[in-house]
């Protein structure tokens, strides 16, 4: 397969990718033409069809199409200038492919999922969380596919459970560190912190926000799913599931951030500075990994608002 990342001036471009993007624009001149965005595993690039001919097949976004076309270069980055398309057969691609996923092992990241939850000591918050990780209908599916984020940060397949472990293993390490720490509120909280996102974005390749996300948010969501689920579990403590609710509404950790409560607890706060720590490092890392510019500066951030610089000498 010819990656989006190995694309070069001039090479010929036949090859199955995913059209994650598909805009119809009018040029100067004033002919239609289309604006796609192709992805694959390792790569989004932009596309032009510049002529809507006979060869350009009927396709939406978030179908795999087969394109036949010419890379160059424009504005320093690569596109594709596809002289004909059709939307690709079942047969013919692997979707594994055309996805942005994980390069962590999804089976040893769940392994210590489950790990850290059989080391909870509560009896009632570890079946609590074993009822939402292994048997609840939608999660237990999606726990090792879906995203984390549909822009900011691991926005790939895994990425949920990849953020998931990331922040459970800041704050099993934080954690022992301050003797006023609950540890099993700290370990459930960051374990359920982002769960909600499995309702919040639809599956991949789509990763779109649902009406739920978008009206509701995962927060909340994530909120309401400790107190539907705590409710099943016989004498489960009030003041544990509020504990644990809380730390999950603070955990974007100021309003501006979209934050509902500020973090009223030690757990919380360790919990948001967790979250924002492995979220933000994430971002430095996809930054300077795709850095072409040659040097060590990878360029500016907008979300981050600064330069961003690999430590390299």
């Amino acid at each position: 397969m010819k990656y989006l990342k190995d694309i070069r001036e001039n090479d010929r471009i036949m090859e199955h990718y995913l059209c994650k993007q598909k805009q119809t624009l009018k040029s100067k001149s004033g002919n239609a033409y289309f604006s796609l965005k192709l992805q694959d595993r390792t790569a989004i690039v932009d596309a032009k069809v510049w002529d809507l001919h006979n060869d350009i097949g009927s396709f939406e976004e978030n179908d795999v199409i087969k394109v036949d076309g010419t890379a160059l270069i424009f504005n320093n980055e690569p596109q594709i200038k596809i002289s004909r398309l059709r939307k690709s057969l079942e047969n013919e691609y692997d979707l594994g492919e055309l996805i942005p996923r994980t390069e962590k092992d999804v089976d040893e990241l769940y392994k210590k999922l489950l790990n850290f939850i059989a080391e909870i000591e509560q009896p009632q918050l570890k079946q609590m969380l074993k009822n939402i990780i292994t048997e609840h209908p939608t999660i237990s599916v999606a726990i090792k596919t879906h995203s984390a984020a549909k822009q900011m940060h691991h926005n790939y397949m895994g990425g949920l459970l990849e953020h998931t472990i990331a922040v459970v293993e800041i704050c099993d390490f934080l954690g022992k560190r301050y003797k006023d720490v609950d540890h099993d509120i700290l370990i459930a909280a960051a374990i359920l912190h982002d769960i909600a996102k499995v309702f919040e974005l639809s599956a991949m390749p789509s990763n779109e926000y649902t009406d739920d996300g978008q009206m509701l948010g995962h927060i909340y969501m994530g909120a309401e799913l400790v107190a539907i689920e705590s409710a099943k579990i016989p004498n489960f403590p009030h003041t544990l599931k509020s504990l644990l609710q809380h730390a999950i509404l603070a955990h974007h950790g100021e309003y501006e951030f979209g934050s509902p409560k500020l973090p009223m607890t030690l757990e919380a706060h360790i919990l948001h500075s967790a979250d924002n720590l492995d979220a933000k490092a994430k971002v430095y890392e996809d930054t300077i990994n795709s850095n072409k510019s040659g040097t060590p500066w990878a360029g500016y951030h907008k979300l981050l608002g600064r330069y961003i610089r690999n430590s390299e000498r």
